[in-house]
């Protein structure tokens, strides 16, 4: 069955300083939940969430940030069919780190003279929990909440995105789409030009090339794209497939949409050619990679400086691609451009299913 893996509400960020700013973000976060349908049970736990995890910035780092995302995932395109909703809650920071995280996630042990049950309810609350932290380069947590027991469908892949405007914005530029068909999933990043709601118009109009149309090369999803995008300003757009049965990615790009597959020793860049999808776009060119279970493909706007590397964060390539999304935004995001991340890996627990 084809599953929807699609950036559908916007991604909500709330920074985090002072006391008030934990209710701020609680309030945003529970109003999302009650837009995707939760019920009241499931609506406290977002909150608790939400409330431990601003916390814990305040009293540890005494600044950072929560990202609040949409990861519902819905049916076939043009069956209004959502499958579960689901809720993901970032919360990140530049202070000291945890030097003992399984330690520090048991109930009771506190560095800064609390209960010490923060961590610990962040955990028991989530479905999936997940934390990368480094002492003396700060700590980043993922926490899922889902409307239903039931989970989420298995697929054969685990994704991961950011996607934020620039400060001066209330809209992202930058947008992504993501579909799983089969064994195949097919992603689509595009950077509107400029900022503001002209820039998401034309960053939209381009992704309608992917909606529905998932089996589809990226070659012919990037001419696709450049007609949808014809009435707008334009924007740089980049596509790729991965067919977990073959091993193997397929790519191609138009503008200035970074792409790259990490593996263990090796990173792989891959090429896009100049040009305006909707308006200028001289050549489309197809690159094939292998691709392995241990590969991630990371795709990023030019909101994302280019100077980062993987290796550099020890174990993190082993963490959910939602922490790594979130850790090269905190440490690589421009300041004055929207900026979109999104990152692919094997979801091992799926690989090998029929």
């Amino acid at each position: 069955m084809e599953v929807v893996l699609i950036e559908l509400l916007p991604q909500l960020v709330f920074p985090i300083g002072e006391s008030s700013h934990v209710a701020a973000a609680r309030r945003g976060a529970s109003e999302m939940a009650r837009a995707l349908s939760f019920d009241e049970t499931h609506i406290g736990r977002v909150a608790i969430i939400v409330t431990e995890a601003a916390t814990n910035i305040l009293k540890h780092a005494s600044h950072g940030s929560l990202l609040v995302r949409d990861v519902s995932q819905n049916g076939p395109v043009g069956i209004n069919a959502r499958i579960d909703a689901g809720i993901e809650i970032i919360a990140l920071d530049s202070g000291p780190g945890i030097a003992n995280l399984n330690a520090s996630l048991c109930d009771g042990v506190s560095t800064a003279g609390s209960p010490g049950t923060g961590l610990g309810a962040m955990q028991r609350l989530s479905e999936h929990f997940d934390a990368y932290t480094v002492p003396g380069r700060g700590s980043v947590f993922c926490m899922t909440v889902r409307a239903s027991a039931n989970g989420a469908p298995a697929t054969a892949a685990l994704l991961g995105a950011v996607c934020l405007p620039i400060a001066s914005e209330e809209v992202c530029g930058d947008s992504w789409h993501a579909e799983m068909s089969g064994r195949a999933l097919s992603v689509m990043v595009a950077d509107g030009l400029g900022h503001g709601p002209d820039a998401r118009v034309a960053s939209q109009a381009a992704l309608l090339a992917l909606k529905g149309r998932g089996a589809m090369s990226p070659t012919r999803l990037l001419e696709l794209a450049h007609e949808a995008a014809r009435p707008t300003r334009g924007a740089a757009v980049a596509a790729a497939r991965i067919d977990f049965d073959q091993g193997l990615v397929s790519f191609a790009g138009v503008g200035n949409i970074s792409a790259s597959i990490h593996g263990p020793d090796a990173r792989r860049q891959m090429m896009s050619h100049n040009g305006i999808v909707g308006h200028n776009v001289r050549k489309i060119q197809e690159f094939s990679f292998p691709w392995t279970p241990d590969s991630i493909l990371i795709l990023h706007s030019d909101g994302l400086g280019t100077h980062w590397d993987l290796q550099s964060y020890l174990g993190l390539a082993h963490r959910h691609p939602a922490l790594i999304a979130a850790i090269l935004y905190r440490d690589h995001a421009r300041p004055r451009d929207d900026a979109c991340i999104v990152v692919i890996k094997n979801d091992l627990s799926t690989l090998g299913q029929p």
